[in-house]
């Protein structure tokens, strides 16, 4: 009998780990998390499901969609990925994390047949949230897809309305060197007769959408460009875009109804109601420190926009990432005048600090190395002056090791 502690330790040692361990341990396909499920009696089939996709803000809608629902008075559970500092934040109930005893549980339960299937981690714990779902009878449960959709553990379920955020360049190594064929991907999670709300289209994306609807005769939705300033407290001027994502989806979903005070009441406290962290949190005032989890080129481009807003001397980013991620670009837009401390998260998929130095030093940033990410956050807390800012970014990695 495993204990919580060994538990997770197995999790993460014994099983295919794709975030920790990178491209040899990816697993793409429905089998075995449909073999899976059938074992646990198919628990994703006994509760209403929103299914989540999308490059970029997929956490922050989920969480959004659920404050707004939960605001009824109903039951509602989170499945996300990753987690920044505890295992159990994959999986809620209104804000609250599984238990540990749960976890336990079901691993020990479980186990002969987790051996002999070679679940990956990810496909266990996609299990694992379905069946804690069914045990803690929610009324909803938004399911947020780990990486595309097609192919994703998470899309064996028929959820009430599916929502697409957005599109950009991350794992195109798995997902396509294009828009078109990455939202190909994603609007694999679009199915017969359930809408679908899109977030932002392109030239290139917007037909694929049209066409997967079309195919599945499914009612697509898209956002509208709002000039609306939601009140939240929710930090990031781009969270104003999910904000209105959100509440499309919502207001489609099939007998549920909400007013708009009563939504706008819930948008104010998604972070209250769903415990919901680690974009763009400031956890330090004086000098302002800011951690968010924006490890794309979309999303830096995003957090130029919201420097724009802010106030400070001087700027300084400590960053880190995982292999694969377009370094260079992000580098290219990124402010010339601030001082960067570069580190690598304690992860086998992490970019070698050497390699990211390499790219920093041809392209003639201002930068200092350090052996760990604390080294460096340490380190720009030291240099930076009360009215300066400091931003901890590039991987979730890198802040769940700040935090």
């Amino acid at each position: 009998m495993k204990s919580y502690s060994q538990s997770i330790e197995y999790l993460y040692t014994k099983l295919p780990n794709y975030q920790k361990y990178g491209a040899k341990d990816m697993s793409f396909g429905l089998s075995k998390i449909k073999s899976f499920c059938e074992e646990l009696n198919n628990p994703q089939n006994k509760f209403k499901t929103i299914h989540v996709a999308g490059t970029n803000g997929k956490g922050s809608v989920a969480h959004i969609v659920a404050s707004i629902i939960q605001s009824k008075g109903l039951r509602v559970g989170i499945y996300s990925s990753p987690h920044l500092i505890d295992f159990r934040e994959r999986i809620k109930v209104n804000g609250i994390n599984i238990s540990k005893n749960f976890v336990t549980n079901f691993v020990n339960k479980y186990f002969d047949y987790i051996e002999f299937s070679k679940l990956s981690f990810f496909e266990l714990t996609v299990g694992l949230g379905f069946e804690y779902f069914n045990c803690k009878d929610i009324d909803y449960a938004i399911i947020e897809v780990g990486m595309g959709g097609r192919l994703d553990a998470t899309n064996i379920i028929n959820p009430e309305i599916s929502i697409i955020t957005n599109i950009g360049y991350d794992h195109t190594d798995f997902l396509g060197d294009t828009y078109s064929k990455i939202a190909f991907e994603k609007a694999g999670i679009i199915k017969n007769k359930v809408p679908v709300v899109i977030g932002e289209t392109n030239d290139e994306t917007l037909p694929v959408f049209k066409n997967k609807a079309d195919i599945t005769n499914s009612k697509i939705l898209f956002v509208k460009s709002s000039e609306k300033n939601h009140v939240t407290d929710l930090n990031g001027i781009y969270q104003q875009r999910n904000i209105d994502t959100a509440i499309l989806a919502v207001k489609n979903l099939k007998n549920f109804k909400i007013s708009d005070k009563e939504i706008q009441v819930a948008i104010a406290n998604v972070k209250k109601a769903t415990n919901f962290f680690g974009r763009w949190d400031i956890i330090s005032k004086k000098p302002k420190i800011i951690v968010d989890v924006t490890h794309n080129l979309e999303g830096f481009n995003s957090m130029l926009k919201q420097l724009n807003n802010e106030k400070y001397d001087k700027l300084h980013l400590v960053l880190g990432f995982v292999q694969g991620k377009d370094v260079k670009s992000i580098f290219k837009i990124l402010p010339s005048e601030c001082t960067y401390y570069l580190c690598s998260p304690k992860i086998s998929r992490s970019m070698p600090i050497n390699n990211l130095t390499l790219i920093a030093k041809k392209m003639k940033i201002k930068y200092k190395s350090f052996s760990s990410v604390i080294n460096a956050f340490n380190s720009a807390k030291i240099e930076a002056k009360l009215n300066d800012l400091v931003i901890v970014s590039g991987s979730n990695f890198v802040v769940a090791e700040v935090l």
